[in-house]
């Protein structure tokens, strides 16, 4: 099944506008805020203390907590009592997931964010302003979406394998404190000489009625969301609400398949390369002979093997409610 052309689907941000969302319960009281301290280049504590400051206005008691099992922990028991309005995150992607991770399903949760990217953020209109995340906290609607798990670890964005998860490696391994977009010049540079792109087997499935299906690439995206660092589209149709991931294989070798691809992608044309496909798929298994390394949400995940599968409706998002 190859990739539909891009008319053939609505974008999936504008499903996020246009579908009908649920409220947010009337009677729930309680936020709980998890401050990520190392998230972000500047002090965050002047927009938490206005959100808490607002909320309070507002008669929505607000918890702060610094460490994220003890945000989860007091998130987890004001939702068993039916009181948690939201459980809010206060850094990046990788603080998201990590909450996400740490919490059962149902749980509403929403971000203030303050990282390096802020994917997830900007997808759904999460808005770094005390004031817009006081109003959507109020009266925003739950959204509803599906999560990827790898290797048992949940992930909200995208899976990669192979180049780009060796650059994430390299920079995370060189890290002394916050992480800056210029941050990933060399490593990339260093990566387009030196990284050799070994060979992965790719066994995915669509459904449980359709047979399996083997493959080989040298490197491999799986996204939930189309979201990408850089604003790179690789996934354009990717959907976080059809129980399906967007698997994007590129088969090709070595530095100069690697530049030609780097190239198509920052031009939007990777999908036309006879050697680049994409599969919407339900589950995938990954391995390679040699050492491949993985990332999940931009953040190192480990080495080849790697099972993945989509968790459908798995995230409970507090969005902003529709224009």
């Amino acid at each position: 099944m190859l990739s539909p052309s891009r008319s053939d689907f609505p974008s999936a941000e504008n499903a996020i506008l246009t579908d009908p969302n649920q409220p947010l319960r009337a009677d729930a009281d309680r936020v709980v805020i998890s401050v990520n301290p190392k998230a972000g280049a500047r002090s965050i504590a002047e927009s938490v203390d206005g959100l808490v400051g607002l909320l309070h206005a507002r008669g929505v008691v607000a918890e702060i907590d610094t460490s994220l099992d003890a945000a989860s922990e007091a998130a987890t028991r004001w939702h068993d009592q039916g009181r948690l309005r939201a459980l809010v995150g206060v850094g990046g992607d990788g603080t998201a997931a990590e909450l996400v991770n740490r919490t059962p399903p149902g749980m509403p949760f929403a971000m203030l964010p303050s990282g390096n990217e802020n994917l997830l953020a900007r997808y759904l209109g999460w808005s770094k302003s005390p004031e817009a995340a006081c109003r959507m906290l109020l009266d925003g609607h739950i959204r509803q979406l599906d999560a990827g798990r790898a290797n048992g670890r949940l992930f909200l964005l995208m899976a990669g394998c192979g180049f780009d998860a060796h650059v994430v490696r390299c920079v995370h391994g060189r890290r002394t404190g916050h992480i800056r977009s210029r941050d990933y010049f060399k490593p990339i540079l260093h990566s387009i000489r030196t990284y050799d792109y070994p060979a992965m087997e790719v066994v995915h499935e669509a459904s449980p009625e359709l047979a399996t299906v083997s493959e080989t690439a040298r490197w491999l995206f799986v996204f939930n969301l189309p979201c990408y660092g850089g604003g790179l589209r690789i996934a354009p149709h990717a959907d976080g609400s059809d129980g399906l991931l967007d698997a994007c294989l590129f088969r090709g070798g070595g530095m100069w398949h690697g530049l030609r691809y780097a190239c198509g992608i920052r031009l939007g044309l990777h999908h036309r390369m006879g050697d680049v496909v994409t599969r919407r798929v339900r589950r995938l298994t990954i391995t390679a002979d040699a050492e491949v390394p993985f990332q999940l949400d931009g953040d190192p995940g480990g080495v080849l093997p790697l099972e993945i599968e989509t968790v459908p409706e798995r995230l409970t998002l507090v969005v902003p409610r529709n224009p």
